[in-house]
């Protein structure tokens, strides 16, 4: 059987191509086995070698991604300080020029200063010559002193002799007109008295008492302590001539209160004789200015 050549080699070809094993077993017996098995370990230690490489660079690539975004970090704080040192640059100026400016006003305060401790000395002198005027306005005031001091004593010492005589004399001119007796200055004091006995209040309620004030003024009835005061009339025929009776209270009352000092205990008003409206008068104003209002008898207005 004849093979062909051509077509043999080309089958050889194709199975050299296509089949390793055949392939293997051609280079095995053409004495590349060996060199097929080094080259297989080359190409696996290679394969291992590129592996490690490729994870040696990934590895670095991580680390300078990694030193990529320090780096940027530092760079953005190295900004952030460079901001930041511009900043403190810009208020040191700004704290120079202040100091500048301050040091400045001390320098002005200073000379004000100067000229202040000039003046104080000046005033100090002023203050002294200012005393020393004092102390000899201070003993002229003391023996002006101690001579109204003399004089006071002179005058309380004949104050208190007219104020005995004065005394006297009220106590007599009582007595007499005790003595007179009656009267409706009397029975008005009287009936006060037992008024006030029930509240509880022992007084000696006295008529027809002339004060030496307002030149002299007389008072129909009063009482010292507590202080009251009284106005005693006979008969009131008007709303008029009631009104001037209510003002001559008041009046007496002011007279009373600035000759003893003390403030009234009770006003009193007294009238014997008044017509009906009248007397309706003078009890609304009694009760609006709170005065005792006694009155005797009533009659009708013809």
């Amino acid at each position: 059987m004849s093979i062909d050549r051509d077509a043999l080699k080309r089958l050889t070809l194709d199975l050299l191509r296509s089949d390793e094993e055949f392939r293997l077993a051609v280079a095995g017996l053409i004495g590349l086995g060996a060199v097929l098995e080094e080259l297989r370990k080359l190409r696996e230690d290679f394969n291992r070698f590129a592996k490690d490489q490729a994870e040696r660079w990934a590895e670095n690539n991580r680390r300078w991604e990694e030193n990529n975004k320090r780096w940027e970090e530092n760079n953005r704080r190295w900004e952030e300080e460079a901001r930041r040192w511009a900043e403190e640059m810009k208020r040191w100026e700004e704290n120079n020029r202040r100091w500048e400016e301050n040091n400045r006003r001390w320098e002005e305060n200073s000379k004000r200063w100067e000229e202040n401790n000039k003046r104080w000395e000046e005033n100090n002198k002023r203050w002294e010559e200012a005393y020393r005027r004092f102390e000899a306005i201070e003993l002229e005031l003391k023996k002006l002193r101690e001579d109204f001091n003399r004089f006071v004593e002179i005058e309380e010492k004949r104050w208190e002799e007219a104020e005995n005589k004065f005394r006297w004399l009220m106590e007599a001119l009582d007595d007499i007109r005790r003595a007179l007796g009656g009267g409706f200055e009397y029975y008005t004091a009287r009936v006060v008295g037992l008024l006030l006995r029930e509240r509880g209040v022992e007084c000696d309620v006295r008529v027809n008492v002339t004060l030496p004030i307002d030149g002299f003024k007389e008072v129909d009835l009063i009482c010292y302590d507590p202080l009251v005061v009284g106005e005693v009339t006979v008969a009131v025929r008007s709303i008029e001539e009631a009104e001037r009776e209510v003002g001559k209270l008041l009046e007496a009352e002011r007279a009373v209160e600035r000759f003893t000092g003390r403030k009234t205990y009770m006003r009193v008003l007294a009238v014997e004789f008044a017509s009906e409206d009248v007397a309706e008068y003078l009890r609304r104003k009694a009760q609006e200015m709170g005065i005792l209002l006694l009155l005797g008898r009533e009659y009708e207005r013809l």
